[in-house]
């Protein structure tokens, strides 16, 4: 086989293989989500490690994940943000508490039975450690 027509098949088959991989979203999950979030459009849908499906999507140009149990439930919607986002007795907490630590990842979250909290990523000697914070800077976890 010459290589066009072998770069031909494998491309076929790539294509096939993502097209057969997508992820099929429950209608129950969908309707929630669009009852949620009337309006928006998500870009993709994913199911995460617990066996709930996320929508990744946009609003107010900022980029959100939204996770919904397999019935539909929602759980938590989050977003990636920045230290300079996170309110101050937080940001007073993490340089007095947490000085040695990196922060590896930032995210708010609303969670269906915690309300809004803030979860800090953070390492140290190789060690991650998730602490949620509530906008008061008290500690949730």
């Amino acid at each position: 086989m010459d290589m066009n027509k072998l770069g031909t098949v494998l491309f076929l088959i790539l294509v096939f293989t993502f097209s057969s991989c997508q992820t099929q979203v429950p209608k129950g999950v969908k309707v929630a989500f669009e009852e949620k979030y009337a309006g928006e459009k998500h870009s993709k849908w994913e199911v995460d490690r617990n066996g709930n499906y996320e929508s990744h999507f946009k609003k107010d140009g900022k980029e959100y994940r939204a996770d919904f149990s397999p019935e539909g439930e929602w759980i938590e919607t989050e977003r990636s943000i920045k230290k300079k986002d996170l309110p101050k007795i937080v940001r007073e907490i993490l340089k007095a508490d947490y000085d040695d630590y990196k922060i590896v990842e930032l995210e708010e979250t609303q969670h269906h039975s915690k309300g809004l909290f803030y979860d800090v990523e953070l390492k140290k000697d190789g060690k991650k450690q998730d602490v949620e914070f509530n906008k008061e800077g008290e500690i949730l976890n």
